[in-house]
Order: structure tokens, then C-alpha cells, then sequence
């Protein structure tokens, strides 16, 4: 169907387009009549004002533009709440990108987010975001970032110390006995990864001993599902016998496979994950994780860039950064 727009109600009412524009925005600027006419068109054609529109022409949209890198992750999701409660709370609502683990997309929808004139834009980083942050910069579009920073310190953030909840994970699983530890990843070009990776070998190599990585396009639970089978088909003699998963998606999926396969976890291979999405509480063998408080730094990152939006930031961009917090479960301790 045809969207009913402004000519038509002033066709249907006999009246100019800028007689109906007044009418339904500055009644006062029109006779009761004229009003009468505008109303009595709008209510049988069921028009409905594009509230884009009326707030353009009152030099705001109202809206946020928010990315993430994938909202099938609960992390995510529960980020994303967290920003919607502070920008809610400002009067702004939220429009939002799904990277889904892509760098193309990810430019995409920073693209679009321009072109819809949002009053800023909160980014959870995928790809290399630096010459965005500098376009967005020169317009003076107001960006915070969360789950990521700015190298250049110009662009306010929160993150987590990933280098340390990686250093932790794989300190757990020493101080545990296991020697043989291997590492599953997204593609080391993503920050989280790289610095978890980076926390996790600085631990196996205080303690003598190295880490068998494995890398992937996806962090999926479908993935960590296949290389859980991989895993399982490998002479006993030749398994590792300790994995840290740079997130829960994953080692939920490796868990299932392993346990599938008749592999006694954390008997023979004990599994860290990351994030401690609730799936991992409550897994057929629950996981342990390192904790990242995603509504927190989603509600902080968004309360930044309103602050921003709104003029009333410091003039040095804050970056504020969360402390990971291990959370151990029946996946390394039975």
C-alpha cells in the first residue's frame, strides 16, 4: 500500500501543504476552521506524521546509533540493554547496527547512522574503527566507544583489561595441574582476542609452558561445537588437557562436544570461558568464566556520549576500564 503523506491530506482537505504543516505543528498559526478541515483529513486517511521529519526541522533526532559485533551473543544483548537504560533515560532511543563479525557491515551501518543524522554514536568496535572515529571527529558527531578504546585517547571509552582476564584464565588452569593448554579464538585482527591471547600466553610462559592456538572466522557455539569434535578425535595421549575459550559461545559448544563424546570434563579437559553470559551457569556442566559486567559498561559508555551529545564532557576523553573477575565452576573444579 501507499504510504498516505502530507499532499495527501491537503488534497483531501482543500488546503495547502504548508496550511496542514502549521495545522498539526503551529495550530495557532491557522483558523479553527483550517484546523478542522487538516483533522478531519488526518483521521480518514489515518496519516501519520514522520516523527523523523518534525524533528529534523526542530535540529534534533533524538536517536543513538549503537553497533555491535554480534547480537547472538548474550553479552551483547545485555550490553545493549545497558546503554538503552542510560539513553532512555535521556530522552534518546537507541538505532542498532549488528556487526556480526564483520568489518563491512560494521562500516555500513556507522554509514547509515550518518545519513539518519543520529546525535551520536555508541561503537562496539570489530575492525579497525580509527578512520571512522576521525570522519565522525571532523563532523562533529559525538562517539563513545564500549568494549574498546581509542589509541589515539581522543574518543571516550570503556573497556575490560583483557590482557589480565586472559592472564587469569590460564593461571587457574596452572595452578590447577594442567600442562597441556590450548586457546580458541576469533581472528587475532580483533582486539579482544588479540589481548586475551596476549594475558594467556604471558601465563603459560611464566609457568614454562606454551599454548596451542586455534583461531576462527566465527565464536559461535556451532564452532566451538566442531572444534570440541576435533578435539575429541585426537589420541588421548595427544588432547589437551585444559582449554580456555575466548568466550562462553564457545566453550558452551566445545563443552557439548566433548561431553558427547564421553569426555569427562573437568576430569580430562578442563574448560574456561569468557564473559560469564548466564548460559554458562547453567550448562550441563556449568563454566567457568571470566566476568565482564556488559549492562555496566554498556549504561557508563552510553551515559558518556550523552554527555557528549549534550556539551557537558571534560575536555580530556575519559576511558574507563572495568577489572575482570574469575568466577569458577564444575568445568574446572568437579
Amino acid at each position: 500500500m501507499k504510504r498516505v503523506g502530507i499532499r495527501d491530506v491537503a488534497v483531501l482537505a482543500g488546503v495547502s501543504i504548508s496550511s496542514v504543516s502549521n495545522a498539526l505543528n503551529r495550530p495557532e498559526a491557522v483558523s479553527d476552521h483550517v484546523r478542522t478541515l487538516v483533522h478531519a483529513a488526518v483521521d480518514q486517511l489515518g496519516y501519520v506524521p514522520l516523527r523523523a521529519a518534525q524533528q529534523l526541522r526542530a535540529g534534533r533526532s533524538g536517536l543513538i546509533g549503537m553497533t555491535v559485533i554480534s547480537i547472538g551473543n548474550p553479552f551483547f544483548a545485555e550490553m545493549l540493554e545497558g546503554a538503552e537504560e542510560a539513553t532512555s533515560a535521556a530522552g534518546y532511543q537507541v538505532m542498532l547496527g549488528n556487526s556480526d563479525d564483520s568489518a563491512q557491515r560494521e562500516s555500513s551501518y556507522l554509514e547509515l547512522f550518518e545519513q539518519a543524522h543520529v546525535e551520536g554514536m555508541l561503537i562496539s568496535p570489530f575492525g579497525d574503527v580509527g578512520p571512522a572515529l576521525e570522519r565522525l571527529r571532523a563532523q562533529q558527531i559525538p562517539v563513545a566507544l564500549v568494549d574498546g578504546v581509542d589509541e589515539k585517547g581522543l574518543t571516550p571509552s570503556v573497556s575490560l583489561d583483557n590482557v589480565l582476564g586472559g592472564r587469569m584464565a590460564v593461571q587457574h588452569l596452572i595452578e590447577l595441574g594442567r600442562r597441556r593448554i590450548a586457546f580458541v579464538g576469533a581472528r587475532e585482527e580483533v582486539r579482544q582476542t588479540r589481548d586475551r591471547l596476549r594475558g594467556a600466553a604471558a601465563a603459560a610462559q611464566d609457568a614454562g609452558l606454551s599454548l596451542d592456538v586455534t583461531l576462527s572466522g566465527r565464536t559461535t557455539p556451532r564452532v566451538g561445537a566442531e572444534i570440541g569434535e576435533r578435539i575429541a578425535a585426537l589420541p588421548a595421549a595427544e588432547r589437551p588437557d585444559a582449554v580456555f575459550a575466548a568466550n562462553d559461545q564457545l566453550a558452551c559448544g566445545i563443552v557439548h562436544a566433548l561431553v558427547s563424546a564421553g569426555i569427562r570434563v573437568p576430569g580430562e579437559i578442563a574448560i574456561v570461558g569468557y564473559d560469564d553470559i548466564p548460559f554458562a551457569s547453567i550448562a550441563a556442566v556449568p563454566i567457568t568464566s571470566v566476568r565482564q559486567p556488559a549492562r555496566a559498561m554498556g549504561r557508563r559508555a552510553a551515559e558518556m556520549l550523552v554527555d557528549a551529545v549534550r556539551g557537558a564532557a571534560p575536555a580530556a576523553a575519559p576511558a574507563e576500564v572495568f577489572a575482570p573477575e574469575l568466577v569458577v565452576r564444575a568445568s574446572t573444579r568437579a
